[in-house]
């Protein structure tokens, strides 16, 4: 199994998953996408094609066959960038939780996307005082502004000291990356076993405009709603992500035999 993380986090953001699967035998990778975490900070290359080729090459490297990829939010996009640039030769399954694809941009052929205007803020916020946006964008994340909420501030911690390990200029690029990017064609040629997951209440990524899109676009995709959950629901809502997950491969596997 192959982890591509979201914005603007790091491979720890599946460690909840990960430690999951792993005790049920699966073989777990997962990376620091280019300009974030312990991965290096280079100026240029902040961009999907360039995160796609990176994904390549680390598949390739560790000669991974026969691989689920699990991508959230940004990660998703990459993911699927990846498989419109490479195919699925490498690939088995796919899931694709919380996540960006098609395109988040509101444009003509897309007027259900969100303005310019919002990923302007985020970038103005960025630039102002990035230590504080991260701090007040954990709050929607992971559903800690809406009432009756059980988020720690443990977990919103964890998202920013993620969120400031990664570099500046690569956070910056990155919403252009993701709110920018068309999808279409990518999910399009998606011809593997696919599993969507995407919740209800996520503020970030609302799932009109998101996950119900991509299921029309992927050929067989299994949609999945989870009910209540925010855009962080790898977090918050782990135990049920983790059965969806095993569930979902389990199947795959049981039906190949």
């Amino acid at each position: 199994m192959v982890f591509s993380h979201g914005w603007p986090l790091s491979s720890d953001a599946f460690e909840d998953q990960m430690l999951f699967l792993a005790d049920h035998g699966y073989r777990c990778i997962a990376h620091d996408r280019h300009g974030h975490a312990r991965s290096g900070q280079p100026w240029e290359g902040n961009d999907m094609n360039t995160y796609a080729d990176d994904l390549a090459t680390l598949v390739e490297k560790l000669v991974v066959k026969n691989a689920i990829h699990v991508g959230h939010s940004m990660g998703r996009g990459e993911v699927t960038r990846y498989v419109g640039r490479y195919g699925t030769k490498r690939v088995a399954m796919l899931v694709l939780i919380g996540a960006v694809p098609p395109i988040m941009l509101k444009t003509a052929k897309n007027p259900g996307g969100l303005p310019m205007g919002t990923f302007d803020q985020i970038r103005t916020g960025i630039l102002n005082d990035r230590s504080q946006f991260f701090k007040d964008i954990s709050a929607p994340f992971y559903g800690a502004n809406r009432a009756g909420t059980t988020v720690s501030q443990g977990l919103r911690d964890s998202f920013w000291l993620q969120a400031m390990i990664a570099g500046h200029k690569a956070v910056y690029d990155c919403v252009k990356a993701f709110s920018e990017t068309d999808f279409t064609e990518d999910l399009k040629k998606i011809d593997v076993p696919t599993l969507i997951l995407h919740g209800d209440d996520d503020q970030i990524v609302p799932i009109a405009d998101s996950a119900l899109l991509s299921a029309k676009l992927v050929k067989s995709a299994k949609l999945k709603v989870i009910a209540g959950a925010p855009h962080g629901l790898c977090s918050t809502h782990k135990q049920q992500i983790n059965q969806e997950l095993l569930g979902f491969f389990d199947a795959q596997k049981s039906a190949a035999a």
